[in-house]
């Protein structure tokens, strides 16, 4: 009887103890969790032994959680060798100082920094193709620790072949963010991934407290400028939405943007007579789409020059602002430096309130 006890007992510590082994870690010991202060998009939680990195709806209209073990078991960390593939993460890569991580790319000619640049040169950093269609092969042969993914829907396949070659693939989803600085606190995501936290937070703390000086300083100003944005692209001219990034810019620059009380996902879409009706004597235009200067935006739409904007010349464009390679710098580099694109904005908008500064993206368009 005391034979047949102890054989039960040891049978329910063996499948009790197989049930708890096969519990994601994060379930079976509860960590503590890195609070964040802007960013939605994303939790680091420390735990005794390892950490988890939680992505939570990468890409628009997700509803997927992802869930990441940094162990030496799993994803080892610091990371030696990344792939990444939005320009948007190379300036994190930079400000850390672990741009010698980068091996390969998908569409190298679009990096502008310098620096990697320098390493791209150098064939130091493979070019992988287009991010729809990474080249595997190349990838496979770099062997990278990770691969940071950016996705559109999450049905990139390529994604699932390097996994399958027990690569790991991280989703990055710091453009979905709604808020200048939720995107910018994207940097303590790398930050992690090469165990330089103190520093990601670092960096982080002062480009947030430079962005809130130049928001305080704007709120002097005597005059709102009223603004316009966007241009046409065929039939529809595209704007963005009250809530969207964009409009936080403007809003905390302390201009009046003409859409500013709309609402919504995406850019607005409006004919260009109800935005002419609207903007037709908007003091300022910002980012006329891709147009190089004033001829080509009226050979355009002739219709263009009739608005007050274009008559006083106030039209200003980051898509002059370019790299070596013709990269816009405001897509590589403007996600992670809020900073410098709201300056930009006031010195264009409220030129008093900052004498001595140069806009770094935007530019008169001439």
């Amino acid at each position: 009887m005391k034979f047949k006890f102890l054989f039960f007992s040891l049978l329910i510590c063996f499948f009790g103890c197989k049930n708890e082994w096969n519990k994601p870690i994060e379930d079976t010991f509860k960590g503590k969790e890195n609070l964040l202060k802007y960013a939605k998009g994303f939790k680091i939680i420390e735990h005794e032994t390892h950490k988890v990195l939680e992505i939570k709806n990468p890409w628009p209209n997700s509803d997927k959680t992802f869930k990441y073990i940094l162990s030496d078991s799993n994803i080892k960390t610091p990371i030696e060798k990344i792939v990444v593939t939005s320009t948007t993460h190379i300036p994190a890569l930079e400000l850390l100082n672990v741009e010698h991580s980068l091996v390969g790319f998908p569409g190298t000619r679009y990096i502008s920094s310098e620096k990697t640049r320098q390493r791209i040169d150098n064939g130091l950093v493979r070019e992988l193709g287009k991010n729809e269609g990474i080249n595997t092969e190349v990838l496979l042969e770099l062997n990278p620790d990770l691969v940071v993914a950016f996705g559109i829907d999450g049905n990139n396949k390529t994604y699932e072949t390097i996994k399958k070659a027990n690569i790991p693939v991280i989703y990055n989803g710091d453009w979905v963010e709604s808020s200048p600085l939720a995107k910018a606190e994207w940097i303590k995501f790398f930050g992690v991934l090469f165990n330089k936290e103190v520093k990601a937070d670092s960096i982080f703390n002062a480009i947030e407290n430079d962005y809130i000086k130049a928001k305080q300083l704007a709120k002097i100003a005597i005059h709102n400028p009223t603004v316009l944005s966007g241009a046409m692209h065929k039939d529809i001219w595209y704007l963005p939405n009250g809530t969207s990034t964009e409009a936080q810019f403007l809003k905390d620059a302390n201009v009046n943007y003409l859409w500013n009380d709309t609402k919504g996902n995406g850019s607005l879409a409006l004919s260009f007579e109800s935005v002419f009706e609207k903007a037709k004597n908007a003091d300022i235009w910002l980012s006329p789409s891709n147009y190089p200067n004033l001829k080509a935006l009226e050979n355009a739409n002739s219709h263009y020059n009739e608005f007050k904007a274009f008559q006083n010349k106030t039209i200003y464009t980051f898509n002059n602002t370019t790299g070596k390679t013709g990269g816009v710098l405001y897509y590589e580099l403007g996600m992670s430096r809020p900073d410098i694109v709201l300056k930009d904005i006031i010195k264009i908008c409220h030129p008093e309130l900052l004498e001595n500064y140069v806009p770094f993206f935007f530019k008169p368009l001439k």
